[in-house]
């Protein structure tokens, strides 16, 4: 699909890896819905940014997790721009969620967002994306997909269910509407890391180093474009995963 004059919807697209992704679309000529949760600030910032570019911006307010605000939400897109042509599930809740416990609220804010919320997301724009005839969704998973991690049951569990979720829809919309996913490694620290830490995570990947959201963002656009890959998820995370079998070198 040319993105040029499509309409993309941006869950999480108000900062880090979704507010790059947000610009990249408005860099190829979308018009971009930013959807966020509270990050008021942040998602007037990037509607500035995206349309300073010349497309139509739009912000939205709207909690994934809950189906009706989700489907207000891509009815007041429609009614700006007519249809949504891309939708990018990036919203996530990275929360720990130690397991037994006796608390198993964040277990399902996680879940809910990370699971539900794509589900409501793609089930409010398929339709009309099946009535066109064209039309792409892409996940944003992580390598907690494959390899969970401690202290992070919901988080884990959902990237694997969005995982999941990514080849069901792929397999029940096509061939009119390709679904594909990505799955980042270390491209962002977290807020919290200290430079030991990230140069720990840095000697964790092949290239020694952190990657950009925008590595990100430009394996969303590729998947925008590339009309003959459908059901697939593609790893951004510099030899992440391979990374513990580098070879020693002396020196």
């Amino acid at each position: 699909m040319d993105p040029k004059g499509k309409t993309a919807l941006i869950t999480g697209g108000a900062h880090r890896v979704g507010k790059a992704i947000t610009l990249a679309l408005a860099r190829a000529g979308a018009n971009v819905v930013i959807n966020y949760f509270s990050s008021a600030g942040a998602a007037e910032d990037t509607a500035a940014e995206a349309g300073a570019l010349g497309v139509g911006t739009l912000i939205a307010q709207a909690d994934v997790s809950d189906r009706q605000q989700v489907e207000a939400m891509v009815t007041n897109a429609k009614e700006r721009f007519g249809s949504i042509d891309i939708l990018v599930n990036s919203a996530s809740r990275f929360e720990k969620t130690p397991f037994p416990t006796q608390d198993v609220a964040a277990w399902h804010r996680v879940t809910a967002i990370l699971i539900h919320g794509p589900f409501y997301c793609a089930n409010a724009v398929a339709p009309s994306m099946l009535e066109r005839g064209e039309g792409t969704i892409i996940n944003i998973v992580d390598l907690a997909a494959w390899e969970p991690w401690p202290g992070f049951a919901a988080h884990s569990v959902g990237k694997a269910g969005l995982m999941a979720l990514t080849r069901q829809l792929a397999l029940e919309l096509a061939p009119a509407v390709r679904v594909n996913a990505v799955a980042p490694g270390p491209v962002l620290p977290p807020p919290d890391f200290d430079e030991a830490q990230t140069a720990r995570v840095a000697h964790r990947t092949l290239l020694n180093r952190w990657g950009v959201a925008d590595d990100v963002a430009q394996a969303v656009m590729y998947l925008v474009r590339a009309d003959y890959v459908v059901g697939e998820v593609i790893i951004v995370d510099g030899g992440e995963r391979f990374g513990h079998r580098k070879p020693k070198r002396s020196g």
